[in-house]
């Protein structure tokens, strides 16, 4: 079977399935990439980049922004996949992220090709993150305008794909009808023989501070530190959290940058704002028990949830962070928000304790009494880690049917 990847950060979502599909010496794998740098082979699969002609036109109109650069990206694919073609290639399968257009003309060039896209979210102006959280609702009708343009790039794809695949039954569910029928819900799955609980884990800070298990730890995890994560209700609950629990350390990963949503304004960043709303609430003593990490590598990130006490994820009604499951197969005792991608995951009591996104005082009231009860942070870690194994195993349940959903599309 000859395999084509599509995804302009390859592998992304796909770095436990293409090498499975390139392990087997009747598959040849390919991936389409925007990364100047790629290797030329990585874990058996053949690497190809492809570069856009041209950038986005200045002073575009603002709906239109993202919308013009799927072309763009589309047209580059295409050229590179027109090079594959004249070189002999032909896919059985294209397994694609069409999140930036890349996959939108594949199968004018490979018209007998199988399209199977990665579904990852479908944009709302009513009932999912935009307008979720007042407090940054710009209120803008051209809100809802600029999202049906940002959705423009799915519906495209709908009329190209032959099936697609979601994480989750949640994001699954954002995509209208009939495309949702066309969608396998299977997560990228979770190594949790890799991920597990350490008793003995020891952690040194860049401060030289060394923690362990017998240490009193909070942790918070984002790509970077921003609203639609709940970075800004976790730091208002921190003055009361520290206050009550002088033993406690709070080690918060994630950048200064923006993943989702609006940037703040005048060049700050949400890190910084956040920070300097609670700072004033609490003693120097207290501030000091804060450890801002940014970025860390991945085995040094398990290590921190393998260190955790008590570990905080929150979210707007949006994609479902890795971070999450990682925690649940650390073992970890965990307080998340009461938002609809949690739902699948955490059963409130059973597998972490679930609170309303915007009360502060629930969340730092959650904490605290966890802190507080060694026997139900050790019976919601065994539990979150029993379900993340039951149902997102990478090895056992999420890779063979990743395996068999392309498989499927191969035969169809």
């Amino acid at each position: 079977m000859k395999i084509l990847f599509v995804h302009q950060n390859f592998p992304g979502q796909f770095k436990y399935l293409a090498p499975a599909l390139a392990v087997n010496e009747g598959n040849e794998v390919l991936a389409l990439t925007i990364q100047a740098s790629a290797p030329a082979v990585w874990q058996g699969v053949r690497m190809v980049p492809y570069r856009p002609a041209r950038g986005s036109t200045p002073n575009i109109h603002p709906w239109m922004v993202d919308l013009e650069t799927k072309p763009i990206r589309a047209e580059a694919a295409l050229r590179a996949a027109l090079q594959l073609r004249a070189g002999g290639f032909v896919p059985d399968v294209i397994v694609a992220h069409p999140g930036w257009g890349e996959s939108l003309c594949l199968k004018d060039v490979w018209p007998r090709a199988r399209l199977g896209i990665y579904c990852e979210f479908f944009y709302h102006a009513q009932g999912a993150d935009v307008g979720f959280d007042p407090e940054f609702n710009s209120g803008d009708p051209g809100e809802v305008a600029r999202l049906r343009m940002k959705n423009v790039n799915n519906l495209l794809h709908f009329e190209v794909a032959d099936a697609g695949i979601a994480p989750t039954r949640w994001q699954a569910s954002t995509f209208p009808e009939p495309f949702r029928q066309r969608i396998t819900v299977v997560h990228d799955g979770i190594d949790t023989q890799a991920i597990a609980p350490n008793p003995q884990v020891r952690v040194r800070l860049g401060s030289g501070l060394e923690l362990s298990r017998q240490d009193e730890v909070i942790t918070f995890v984002n790509r970077n530190l921003e609203p639609y994560r709940g970075y800004h209700i976790f730091m208002r609950a921190l003055p009361e959290i520290l206050r009550r629990h002088p033993r406690a350390q709070v080690l918060l990963v994630g950048g200064n940058d923006v993943s989702y949503g609006a940037r703040p304004p005048n060049g700050q960043t949400w890190a910084g704002i956040f920070a300097a709303e609670v700072r004033g609430l609490m003693p120097d003593a207290d501030w000091a028990r804060v450890h801002f990490l940014g970025h860390v590598p991945h085995a040094q990130f398990i290590g921190l949830l393998q260190l955790s006490t008590v570990h905080v994820y929150l979210t707007y009604p949006f994609v479902l962070s890795w971070s999450l499951l990682e925690a649940m197969s650390a073992g970890c005792a965990i307080v998340a928000s009461n938002t609809q991608p949690l739902h699948e995951a955490i059963v409130d009591g059973e597998t972490g304790r679930l609170v309303d996104f915007f009360d502060v005082q629930a969340l730092a009231d959650a904490i605290c009494e966890l802190l507080d009860d060694e026997p139900a942070r050790a019976a919601l870690g065994v539990r979150a880690r029993a379900f993340a194994q039951a149902h997102y195993d990478l090895h056992r349940v999420c890779l063979p049917r990743q395996l068999n959903w392309v498989q499927a599309r191969a035969e169809a």
